[in-house]
């Protein structure tokens, strides 16, 4: 690649990212063979931001009988012919996503031993399968989302309180599939890739308990439905755990992660001419302090060298957080990039770009945005407080109103935050 500027450097990285984590490459390679398969039939399910594009990329390598349903975001469906594609609300769950999970349920139920059954997991799976355990209703599913995404809890921790409200989620799943031999194919969007996370897991086994879910409640100071609180006090939400004979013949494989997205981009930066430094593809904790973190490992590269010589680029993967406390639009990648330019005070020769790879920041149709060593003298220009903006949550109107956010409409793949930092110019 020629050297480019550094915003489309930026976007070629990320565009990179997205690519190396699209079903239609990762899923051929790891699809049972017909001969294992046998006699039995073959079931596809699924829930997630990239299920519809990881069904079709089963439905385009798989020649024999199939059949199966999977459910995804609103605006993520891509045309099947003998899987269905239902889609439903994220992140905050709908009707939709209710009865397509009760619907799933009855897809595996009575299954053979001969029988295949082929789960296709990726992030936003725990909302889209909202089906609650008897004594819960979707409203306190909604009430409880809410809470979760409010709180600042970490991805984990919103899961595990996620698998013990769900009839489905928490090995539930793959215990409904039994005695059928079940292959769950993950692409992950949570830092340490661990099964248990992705979409609350419902088809592995939970190592977690009811009362790791009220820790969780009360750490946060939540406030959800009485019903929530008498099902985890009970311990009625218990989930399946290791051990369990049902989950026997379940095996799992994650065919993309974040470390594979920022390798990626690395390759990029690299045949731009740039030194890539990946910090970590796990990095979770709250969005501003992260990025202040991120500021102080830049400054350094730019004053002194240190850690990496300039010019060079910092990429990084997780999960942050935030603790919503504004009334703004919210927006983890866009939040972090915001602390990171006040953190930088208009660092010279030094541009960033934070977006989430599933093309949706919080609850916006924005993936992310851009940082220039300018952003903040623009800001001024067009009268707009960048502390204001922060303290209100509302990163997401500071760019819109620069012209730096980051569109990339539906990815059709997520494999959670990107965020890539250049330092100084060829």
């Amino acid at each position: 690649m020629q050297s480019a500027a550094p915003q489309t450097l930026l976007r070629h990285m990320l565009d990179a990212a997205i690519a190396s984590a699209q079903p239609a490459l990762r899923i051929p390679a790891f699809l049972p063979r017909p001969e294992q398969v046998g006699s039995g039939r073959l079931i596809v399910i699924g829930a997630g931001k990239a299920s519809a594009a990881m069904a079709r990329a089963v439905e385009d390598h798989w020649s024999g009988p199939l059949s199966g349903l999977v459910v995804t975001r609103y605006g993520y469906a891509v045309p099947c012919q003998r899987i269905e594609i239902v889609e439903a609300a994220h992140p905050v769950p709908d009707a939709a996503g209710l009865q397509a999970a009760q619907r799933m349920l009855q897809v595996v139920n009575n299954l053979q031993p001969e029988d295949w059954v082929l789960c296709l997991i990726s992030g936003g799976g725990s909302s889209l399968l909202p089906l609650p355990l008897p004594g819960l209703t979707l409203e306190d599913k909604q009430a409880v989302n809410r809470a979760l995404l409010k709180s600042g809890a970490t991805i984990s921790e919103m899961n595990c309180v996620r698998r013990h409200l769900s009839a489905i989620k928490g090995g539930r799943l793959a215990a409904a599939c039994h005695p059928a031999r079940v292959l769950t194919l993950l692409i992950s969007d949570v830092p340490g890739d661990n099964p248990m996370d992705i979409a609350s897991g419902p088809t592995v086994a939970d190592t977690a308990s009811c009362a790791d879910a009220l820790a969780i409640l009360r750490r946060y100071a939540m406030d959800v439905p009485e019903a929530v609180r008498a099902v985890l006090e009970s311990g009625a939400g218990e989930s399946i755990k290791p051990g369990d004979p049902r989950l026997a013949r379940c095996e799992t494989r994650t065919i993309a992660a974040p470390q594979m997205a920022l390798e990626a981009a690395a390759a990029v930066a690299r045949a731009a001419g740039y030194a890539a430094h990946i910090l970590g593809d796990a990095i979770e904790g709250e969005a501003s302090e992260v990025a202040k973190v991120h500021a102080g490992i830049a400054q350094q590269v730019a004053q002194h060298g240190q850690p990496f010589a300039a010019p060079c680029v910092l990429l990084s993967g997780g999960e942050t957080t935030v603790t919503l406390r504004g009334k703004g639009r919210g927006g983890r990648n866009v939040e972090f990039l915001l602390a990171l330019g006040l953190a930088l005070r208009g660092q010279a020769a030094t541009h960033a770009l934070a977006a989430d790879t599933d093309g949706v920041d919080g609850q916006e149709e924005i993936a992310g945005a851009l940082l220039t060593p300018d952003s903040l003298e623009r800001a001024r220009a067009l009268g707009l407080n960048a502390h204001d903006f922060l303290q209100n949550n509302d990163a997401h109107s500071f760019f819109q109103r620069l012209g730096d956010s980051v569109i990339t409409g539906p990815t059709l793949t997520n494999v959670n935050d990107f965020r890539a930092i250049v330092i100084g110019a060829l």
